[in-house]
């Protein structure tokens, strides 16, 4: 799923003001540095989502047959080899 940039910078504010009201982080204490650290976290997950996405839709395609999406044979392997490119990912 694509998030817009301004989409990404409001929950980057929203996740620091909830640190914040938490007391997890001292209110002004480097926020600018911890906001965008925050906004760079998330744009990485979103990215390492579309990549996952991508190996696990390549490797449909790759099959000798089509498989069609959207039936439930193509959901089942797009979740099998999602979870697999994700294990694969953490353990690297």
């Amino acid at each position: 799923m694509r998030l817009s940039e301004e989409r990404i910078a409001h929950l980057s504010h929203l996740i620091l003001k909830g640190l914040v009201q938490d007391g997890l982080v001292e209110p002004l204490t480097a926020e600018e540095r911890l906001f965008r650290d925050i906004k760079r976290t998330i744009t990485a997950a979103l990215m390492e989502e579309d990549e996952i996405d991508t190996y696990a839709r390549r490797k449909i395609q790759s099959l000798s047959r089509p498989v069609p999406e959207g039936g439930a044979e193509w959901q089942v392997l797009y979740r099998k080899y999602k979870e697999e490119e994700m294990r694969r990912r953490r353990k690297a």
